[in-house]
This record gives structure tokens, C-alpha cells and sequence, in this order.
């Protein structure tokens, strides 16, 4: 053993794990949802596989190269993981299932760290270490690069919200929800991996997930590309450690994160490949400058897919702004809590099953003719309450919240959105409308 001190982590000690440090000779125990974690170092590079601790205990016997290595990695793991939870993984194969997401956080930072620091042109990524990137100081915490904010105080505002919300996990991570997810991605950009025009890329491109929040849609997209990109999720929130621990547990290797301000990227002109942002843009401080921010980090023949909000009708339009207004003085968890009363109100419509004819189009209004669901012309023409029966409660007031609680949330015209692209010096490859959103792939010139 190593004759010094091996500390871990110690911010997530409320409730989640107790943990003391230890000298040489001694083991660190956490308990860890009932599983005892004993986690030694070593001076054996080749020794870090987890294995079964001895003495009758359950646990995991993390041999690690040093302290970087231990550090930043159990502590990711909640308590209750709402994966599991689904998955209806039990006690006999919790210690196989953790031990194989740690195994691949570890080996996934020591793969990353090479083409990540020729990307942003510095030496090593130490953990621990501080940098200076393209001008912007950074420091390495827990296996992620985070540089320094200086955001707005709408866009610092919205971060919160955002930074709260990804916190929900049992809101977000049920495979049914997962799968819903996919397919309303898939219907949009279709399924990358099949894409004929990936192939101009070459064999393992750099794609930037420009906000990539828990990585909800990330891993739905770039997840069956495992080994055939090289993956970078950025996002402005504490989101990206659970983004982290979430690819992780898909054994994606090669994926790099990164706490920036997406307008203030630590990176190169002409650096990437692919740029994907889904939902994010609308959510800066100018969509406009967020395209024409982001679009010079791709090289000529880079693609940016994203997805930003369109305009609603009327009085939905006016709906939304003067219930994000009154969500922005309150807490993140007094705005979620606000919200529930609207969200049940949209299920109880839902319920209703009753479909309505709107005889005439109410032009003055945005309101088309043709018969409805009362539900849906509530969500598109009055405020927005989702609905989907086969969703729980609380995967509903995530889409809800999603929508009303960033004090940054621009909605917009096709016309709007492929002018910037032009301007941004990008040819519009494929548009789609919808009555929710725009979705884009642009090319660069």
C-alpha cells in the first residue's frame, strides 16, 4: 500500500455514503446503499479491476493507480439509481453493476484524456491540475475540465433551473421514457448511425453535444455509435457528472466532458466535426449569437444538427411568458412545485378523451380549423400542460418544467432560423418543422 493518505470525495455525505480517510495499511470503507465499498491504492498501473472485498463483506475492491484515479469516481454513483431502480437490478447483481460502471468511468478518463488534450492543445488533464486554454482558465475536478463562467445573470438564471432539473433522474431515465425519447429524436435527425453522409466524417469524428445536460439525448443519439465517434458533451451545469456516470453506464468509450459556457468554448476554429445541440440554443441569451458562436468550431464540411423552439400561437405565446415570469422569482424547487397544479390540470384534460370542432380558423388567434382533442387544443393554442398516458406523473412535470423554468426560452420562425445558418456561413442540408420545434442540419462551407 501507499504510504499516505487516500481521500474521497466528501461533498455527497449527506445520507449517500459516510467515508473516512485512511493511512497506509487500511481500507477506505463507504457504505453505499447498503454495500460496503473498499476502495486501495496501488502503485500497480495493471490492478483496477474491481473485485470482491474479502472478510465476508459484500463490496468492491477498487484498486486504483493513485489518488486521481479514486477520486471523482464513487461519488458520482447515487444512493438509489433510478436505472436500477427500473431495471429491477437487486441486491445480488448491485456490486457486479457498480463495479462495471466504475471499471468504465476510470477507463474511460485515462482513453479520453489523450485526444481530448490535443483538442484543447495542453499537455495532460491531470486531475487536480489548473490550465490555461485558449485564453480561458480551467481547472480539472473530478475527471471534467471546467472553466470559468461569466454568464449573464438571465443565462446564470437559467442554469439553475437547468442544473435542478437534470437532478430528477427518476424523471428522465424509465426505459420507456428512454424509448420515447429515441423515437422522437429518430423521427427528427434520424438514426445517426445509418446516416450516408456520416461516413464523410472519417472513422472516428469529434462530435461536441453543445448543452449536453444528464446526457438524456446524447446517449439515445450517439449511444449506437459507441467506438465510432470520439464524444464531448459540454454543458453550463453541475449536469455533466451525472452525463458522465449516465454514458458510462452504456460502456461508450471515448467520451469526454466538459462545465463551459457554450458561447465561450474552450476550443479551436475549425476543431469538430459534428456539432449536435437538441433544445439548448433557445435557452442562451440569443439564439442568433449561440449559432454563429458555435458554428466556426466546425471544420468545412462540419455539420451542426440542432433543435430549437418555434413560435406558438397567441395566447399560448402569452401564457408561457407570463408563467416563466412568475417562476423566475421563486427557487428552483418552489418553481417545480408551482408547476404540479398545471401539470395535473393537462392530465386531467387528457383523461377527458374529447375531441372538439373548431368550425372556422381563428386567424387573430393562430387557432387552425378541424377537429381536436381538447387536450391538444389547450397545449398548442392555450398553455402548454403535456400529456401522454403511458408517462408517469412525474416524467410530464419534466417536460413541463423543462419548458417554463429557464428564464431563457426564445421561440421562432424556419425563415429566423435558416437565415442565421446562412449567415453563419452554413448550407441548410434538411429542415423540419414541426408544431413544437425546428430541427436542422446544416453543413459549413
Amino acid at each position: 500500500m501507499i504510504g499516505r493518505e487516500v481521500p474521497l470525495m466528501h461533498r455527497y455525505d449527506r445520507g449517500n455514503y459516510r467515508t473516512r480517510n485512511t493511512k497506509a495499511g487500511d481500507a477506505l470503507i463507504s457504505t453505499f446503499m447498503g454495500v460496503a465499498l473498499t476502495v486501495a491504492a496501488t502503485e500497480d498501473e495493471d490492478r483496477r479491476a474491481p473485485v470482491a472485498a474479502g472478510g465476508g463483506e459484500s463490496g468492491l475492491v477498487l484498486l486504483a493507480r493513485n489518488r486521481r484515479e479514486c477520486r471523482g469516481h464513487l461519488h458520482e454513483l447515487p444512493v438509489v439509481d433510478p436505472y436500477e431502480r427500473s431495471a429491477g437490478i437487486g441486491v445480488g447483481q448491485l456490486v457486479e453493476h457498480r463495479a462495471r460502471i466504475i471499471t468504465r468511468l476510470v477507463s474511460s478518463t485515462t482513453e479520453t484524456n489523450g485526444w481530448l488534450a490535443a483538442l484543447l492543445g495542453v499537455d495532460s488533464l491531470e486531475e487536480g491540475a489548473e490550465l490555461d486554454v485558449h485564453g480561458r482558465h480551467a481547472v480539472v475536478r473530478d475527471g471534467i475540465l471546467r472553466v470559468g463562467l461569466d454568464a449573464s445573470d438571465q443565462q446564470a438564471d437559467t442554469a439553475k433551473m437547468f442544473g435542478f432539473k437534470w437532478t430528477q433522474e427518476d424523471t428522465f431515465t424509465r426505459p420507456d421514457y428512454l424509448e420515447k425519447t429515441r423515437w422522437w429524436l429518430e423521427s427528427r435527425y434520424g438514426r445517426l448511425a445509418d446516416a450516408p453522409w456520416l461516413k464523410e466524417h472519417g472513422p472516428d469524428p469529434i462530435v461536441l453535444d453543445a448543452g449536453c445536460g444528464a446526457g438524456l439525448s446524447g446517449r439515445e443519439v450517439f449511444g449506437p455509435l459507441a467506438g465510432r465517434v470520439r464524444y464531448l458533451g459540454a454543458d453550463i451545469t453541475p449536469a455533466v457528472d451525472a452525463a458522465k456516470r449516465r454514458f458510462a453506464d452504456i460502456d461508450m468509450p471515448g467520451t469526454a466532458f466538459l462545465q463551459a459556457d457554450l458561447l465561450d468554448l474552450p476550443l479551436a476554429p475549425a476543431s469538430l466535426d459534428l456539432i449536435f445541440s437538441e433544445g439548448v440554443l433557445h435557452h442562451t441569451d440569443s439564439t442568433e449569437g449561440a449559432i454563429k458562436a458555435l458554428a466556426p468550431l466546425l471544420k468545412p464540411g462540419g455539420r451542426f444538427l440542432f433543435y430549437v423552439y418555434r413560435r406558438k400561437a397567441l395566447i399560448r405565446e402569452f401564457s408561457d411568458d407570463a408563467i416563466r415570469d412568475q417562476l423566475q422569482a421563486m427557487t428552483p424547487e418552489e418553481a417545480w412545485a408551482a408547476i404540479e397544479p398545471l401539470t395535473k390540470l393537462g392530465i386531467a384534460l387528457g383523461e377527458l378523451n374529447v375531441e372538439i370542432e373548431v368550425p372556422e380558423a381563428v386567424d387573430v388567434l393562430g387557432i387552425p380549423a378541424g377537429t381536436m382533442n381538447l387536450q391538444r387544443l389547450f397545449y398548442w393554442n392555450i398553455f402548454k400542460a403535456y400529456y401522454d398516458p403511458e408517462m408517469t406523473l412525474g416524467e410530464m412535470q419534466h417536460l413541463n418544467f423543462d419548458w417554463y423554468a429557464p428564464k431563457n426560452a426564445s421561440r421562432h420562425t424556419e425563415e429566423e432560423v435558416t437565415a442565421w445558418c446562412d449567415e453563419a456561413g452554413m448550407d441548410v442540408e434538411d429542415v423540419h418543422v414541426h408544431l413544437a420545434g425546428i430541427t436542422v442540419r446544416a453543413r459549413k462551407r
